[in-house]
């Protein structure tokens, strides 16, 4: 097969971890006889000093014709809290999903034994959790309009909209993960608050027929919140809306104990994209210590979602499982082990897919 792939490193760190995922797409395609096309492109802060713009039509006009997106991240300090800063970084991203109708993002949370002692939690609460978080990523309140502030400054206000087809895509697609895996579907929601979550709900709720073996519950995001710290081995699926996943994920990702392990899939309608969930580091930019399992094992996803190729994306799980195990692992998760660099992780795990 031959793949066309749009890579985008994007900021800070993204450059380092995008090149240890390519080596092993690379080696992917070597050992099972594919061909790969890249094609690079600017987003975030590079692509504002180059174009002015965070996401460059010429950008979107490669994500377009490419069958995946590889992203590294984006953010940059510049523009951080500078009130004199015109456009930033983030808007495009959000730009981005809008644009390629990216309206799934699909975060696996899995806890790697060998680093389940790294955990907040204690490890009897960890060990063994599988969970699959899936955020609506079009609607809600950073999309929402209006959105504003009143004339004196004093007063601002965002819109949370959603339509029922937007559920429905979202909760489809949650739907058929808990088919696929424990028959588990979460609906998080604030139903007893948000008019937009009662709707979430309703739709949530005529679907069921339609999965009579799929056990729903449905739960409040408080509730969700606090469920993931105490007793995350009791969920399987989750879905909900954007800015409750947005937060939710980012509390699943610490149960890894890093967040330099956890990658994640946008499903979109144009095309899929594929990165870490973990932002830009600027502090770490060009030092080689970045850890790239997350990007590399966004690579995985690639294969499995966007290429349906099971075998070539378990050859890159494999490899960064023995990464893992012989403790080829940067600095961040290294412990008392030795640290390796960015790019000598990315090697040991291209020679391991090699083998």
């Amino acid at each position: 097969m031959i793949f066309n792939i749009a890579k985008l490193p994007g900021d800070g760190i993204g450059p380092e971890i995008v090149e240890q995922a390519v080596k092993a797409i690379d080696a992917v395609c070597v050992k099972f006889g594919h061909k790969v096309n890249y094609t690079s492109a600017l987003v975030g802060a590079c692509a504002i000093d180059a174009t002015g713009e965070p996401y460059p039509a010429e950008t979107h006009k490669v994500c377009m014709e490419s069958d995946a997106v590889l992203f590294g991240a984006i953010g940059d300090p510049r523009f951080d809290n500078n009130p004199n800063a015109k456009v930033r970084p983030e808007q495009g991203l959000l730009k981005m999903r809008k644009e390629l109708g990216l309206y799934a993002n699909i975060r696996p949370v899995t806890t790697f034994a060998e680093l389940a002692h790294k955990s907040p939690l204690r490890i009897d609460l960890v060990e063994g959790a599988d969970l699959v978080c899936i955020r609506e990523l079009t609607g809600g309140l950073y999309f929402g309009r209006p959105q504003g502030r009143s004339e004196d400054g004093n007063t601002a206000y965002d819109t949370c909209v959603y339509n029922r087809d937007e559920i429905t895509r979202i909760c489809k697609l949650g739907f058929e993960y808990a088919m696929a895996r424990r028959k588990q579907l979460t609906v998080v929601d604030k139903a007893n608050v948000l008019a937009t979550s009662r709707l979430w709900r309703e739709v949530a709720k005529e679907m069921e027929k339609d999965y009579p073996e799929v056990k729903v519950e449905y739960m409040f995001v408080d509730n969700a919140a606090m469920k993931l710290v105490t007793q995350p081995k009791y969920f399987d699926v989750m879905v909900t809306e954007n800015m409750f996943g947005d937060i939710l994920t980012d509390e699943a990702s610490v149960i890894t104990g890093s967040l330099g392990l956890l990658p994640s899939a946008s499903i979109g309608v144009h095309t899929s994209l594929f990165e870490p969930i973990h932002g830009s580091y600027p502090q770490a930019a060009g030092k080689n210590i970045a850890n790239p399992i997350a990007t590399i094992l966004s690579a995985a996803m690639m294969f499995e979602y966007a290429f349906k190729l099971y075998d070539e994306g378990k050859a890159i799980r494999n490899a960064v499982a023995e990464s893992l195990k012989q403790g080829i692992v940067t600095e961040d998760i290294a412990g008392d082990g030795q640290p390796y660099g960015t790019d000598q992780v990315g090697d040991f795990i291209k020679q391991q897919i090699l083998k």
